[in-house]
């Protein structure tokens, strides 16, 4: 393997790594050589560990709640005391609560936007503070990688997860402001859409497919995994502030939003009259799928498998 590649005498953080993504990315790290710190709410997150050291890697469990705001120091701190230090943070961590927005109750708001979102924020702080301070102390950048889970949930607007799409948007510009606030320090910020079959997504993907090219399931959540490996690798440097769709044999770099059309006051202020006359004709007849959401992400699936926002 070579050094752009290798994660050797590096120390990650993956949250939510018991079980399905979360498992397959801590194993993909801890391939490449790096030291792990294994977290989940239960016991699973040992059983991980047992496997990360079968791979003769360092690995450590701390289970708890990334939706507590201390439980991001605890990470750092367990990074720091086990292996000496912090290189690669990866957010996975996530619960689901679906229901129509007439649904929707005030915890099922809760439980998702805690869990995602406040998880994402709690934990992507504490290593920030550590990556500043030790680049003051060395008096220049450090190496340092944040992957963020979003979902395609936030791009299309899942209208059955409005709670799950507004934590993956709020999660998606997080890592924008990430990215921005912490590249003087040397870190690397970035997000994925991942697809993976695992228990979270059973209902929507059903049985895997061991057909697919070289054995591998289509929707194997080791595909997701290696690509989070290469971004948490020196390989990655140049990769800041991006958002990626991750699934099956390929990987999707989503462009920014853009700007469909300026409309412009003639006098300087808007009459309500010229705001009709200028943006209603705009609008008529329009396609009601052309908003905001960007549908045309599901032509990217090839996989053959049912299309959903949730990972």
């Amino acid at each position: 393997m070579s050094a752009k590649h290798s994660l050797e005498g590096r120390t990650a953080i993956v949250t939510g790594a018991g079980s399905g993504l979360g498992r397959a990315e801590a194993l993909a790290l801890a391939a490449r050589g790096a030291d792990v710190v294994v977290n989940d709410v239960g016991p699973a997150a040992r059983d991980v560990v047992a496997e990360i050291k079968d791979l003769g890697r360092g690995a450590v469990a701390v289970t708890g709640d990334v939706g507590d705001w201390s439980m991001g120091d605890r990470l750092v701190e367990a990074a720091v005391e086990s292996f000496g230090g912090l290189d690669i943070v990866v957010n996975n961590a996530g619960v689901l609560r679906d229901k129509m927005l007439f649904n929707l109750t005030e915890s099922d708001w809760d439980d998702v936007i805690r869990v995602h979102l406040k998880g994402h924020a709690a934990v992507s702080r504490a290593a920030a503070v550590h990556w500043r301070a030790a680049s003051k102390a060395a008096g220049g950048p450090v190496y340092g990688r944040i992957i963020n889970t979003s979902s395609e949930a936030f791009l299309f607007g899942a209208p059955g997860q409005p709670n799950y799409s507004a934590a993956k948007a709020g999660i998606t510009a997080l890592t924008l402001a990430t990215a921005q606030g912490l590249a003087r320090y040397g870190v690397r910020a970035n997000a994925i859409c991942p697809r993976a079959r695992t228990a979270m997504t059973a209902q929507a993907f059903g049985a895997g497919d061991q057909a697919a090219a070289g054995g591998l399931d289509i929707m194997a959540p080791e595909r997701v995994g290696t690509f989070v490996a290469h971004l948490a690798s020196p390989a990655s440097d140049e990769i800041n502030g991006q958002v990626f769709v991750v699934y099956g044999d390929m990987v999707a770099l989503m462009a920014a939003p853009t700007v469909e059309r300026k409309f412009t006051a003639a006098d300087g202020v808007f009459t309500p009259e010229e705001l009709d006359e200028q943006l209603t004709a705009h609008f008529k007849g329009r396609d009601p799928y052309r908003t905001y959401a960007a549908y045309s992400v599901a032509e990217l699936d090839t996989t053959g498998t049912q299309p959903t926002g949730a990972r």
